[in-house]
């Protein structure tokens, strides 16, 4: 079985991973760029889970930020020059979005966030079991305003977490939502005063989680995943060719244009 190495924060990866007891801790290490996330810290990601999920010593699992931001999301450009071909391609990895076919975790991720957790940042914390927000968290899936559209797993899992008309509010719109208004539409289930907080619930739940029968624990999450409609894997392993075809369209080179230009898009809908 694989065995997770401990990385201790501040390294040069990416991904940083700790292992604390039976819980492991992996964070998302970009600060200088407001943890966007390019192919290489997706990649590191998909394989942290798949070792963290085959650890049979490891019983939880805390995601988070290092620096001012959880995650300012998707590093377009980044993703751009992969030419459309898949960040992952490997056997020994998990998609972080779980958005194709292949492996999943089976066993239990807690997110912590603060600060900006934008986009693929707040579609890495939906795919989690339970999420804890510091106070300053700001929310945002505002793809739409700049010639993109949420293809990580957002226009499903933020409908069935809050709604449908609480996700479309702010997916149609592009406007950014604070953390009371994320535990108001139950996709936050513990707020606290700030980032330090924030890790700190996150892990005490980890642990509290590490300390219940593993085997029980594995298997509520398997059985409250059969609840799920199938046509939510359907709708989810579309997205990524949905998100590709957006590549070669001119909305979305307007909305590249835009922001490097510092001007307000004008789309066409070509």
């Amino acid at each position: 079985m694989t065995a997770l190495k401990d990385t201790p924060p501040g390294s040069g990866e990416k991904v940083t991973v700790e292992r604390r007891g039976s819980i492991v801790l992996l964070g998302i290490n970009r600060p200088d760029f407001q943890n966007r996330v390019d192919p290489d810290t997706f990649k590191e990601l998909a394989q942290a889970y798949y070792n963290y999920d085959r650890d049979p010593s490891l019983r939880a699992a805390v995601l988070f930020g290092h620096g001012e931001n959880f995650s300012r999301g998707i590093d377009v450009d980044g993703f751009r020059s992969l030419g459309g071909k898949p960040p992952i391609s490997q056997a020994d990895a998990i998609n972080p979005l779980a958005t194709t076919p292949g492996p999943r975790l089976t066993k239990p991720l807690v997110v912590a966030v603060h600060g900006d957790t934008w986009n693929m940042g707040h579609e890495l914390f939906l795919v989690a079991d339970i999420r804890i927000a510091s106070a300053d968290t700001r929310f945002a899936q505002d793809e739409n305003t700049h010639g993109r559209f949420p293809g990580g797993g957002s226009t499903v899992r933020f409908v069935r977490e809050s709604g449908w008309a609480n996700a479309m509010r702010y997916i149609l719109t592009g406007d950014h939502w604070s953390a009371e208004e994320a535990h108001r539409m139950g996709e936050v289930q513990v707020i606290v005063p700030d980032a330090k907080a924030a890790l700190d619930t996150a892990i005490q739940m980890a642990n509290k989680i590490a300390d219940c029968a593993p085997l029980g624990i594995k298997t509520s999450l398997a059985s409250a995943r059969l609840a799920i409609d199938p046509s939510e894997q359907e709708a989810l392993f579309k997205l990524s060719t949905q998100y590709r075809a957006f590549f070669q369209t001119h909305d979305f080179l307007e909305g590249r244009r835009a922001e490097i230009e510092g001007r307000k898009p004008v789309y066409d809908g070509k």
